[in-house]
């Protein structure tokens, strides 16, 4: 996708902290080895290490009005992207407990043999995400195995994000490797189409 978006994306290892219990996150580096984000919803910024403000954005949400998926990107729309999607991803499940989210059973998918049960969350305005409304499916182990949602800030694409290689961080268990797919009308991942591709590791929680 950061190709579509005309935004570079080398592959240089970067280091991603999130919050926990509220939705803040960080990467670096950022377009220059000095260089860090910093996001919440109401804020993106680019900052140097020693805190001074490269640029940055308020209310950035508002930014992506009227955006197609192939619409460019600047640095910061990147930036608000990265810290929204990897805060969403590096908090889940726990999200979906936080005040506000309203979550539902649905019906299960059934890929490679098996049946995953569903839940799907409805996220308030306060949390910045793909969309408002994103399901969860989980395995016969319960730990997750697909995320799908909308990229609303890219015209609204539908996704499928498949997880694998579970590893243990502090006591946590969670997947390392996520590929995110184009998905069509029958909620099936278009494989030859992957949007995004994460690769996690040196996990911790403090």
């Amino acid at each position: 996708m950061f190709a579509i978006k005309g935004v570079s994306q080398d592959p240089a290892p970067r280091e991603m902290t999130v919050r926990l219990h509220e939705e803040q996150a960080s990467v670096a580096p950022f377009g220059a080895p000095d260089q860090r984000t910093d996001f919440t919803p109401s804020r993106i910024a680019i900052e140097k290490t020693d805190g001074s403000v490269v640029a940055e954005r308020s209310e950035p949400r508002k930014s992506f009005d009227g955006h197609v998926l192939e619409t460019p990107w600047d640095p910061l729309d990147r930036a608000y992207f990265n810290g929204y999607a990897l805060w969403t991803y590096l908090t889940t499940p726990f999200l979906l407990a936080m005040p506000g989210v309203e979550v539902e059973e649905i019906e299960p998918w059934r890929e490679y043999g098996e049946e995953w049960p569903g839940l799907r969350a409805t996220f308030p305005a306060t949390i910045a995400s793909h969309s408002t409304r994103q399901d969860f499916y989980f395995g016969p182990d319960r730990l997750l195995r697909r995320h799908d949602y909308h990229v609303d800030i890219a015209g609204g694409f539908a996704a499928a994000q498949y997880v694998y290689d579970i590893v243990e961080a502090d006591g946590i268990r969670l997947p390392t490797r996520r590929r995110a797919y184009r998905r069509d009308s029958d909620l099936r991942a278009i494989t030859s189409q992957v949007i995004v591709s994460i690769d996690l590791s040196d996990i911790h929680f403090t």
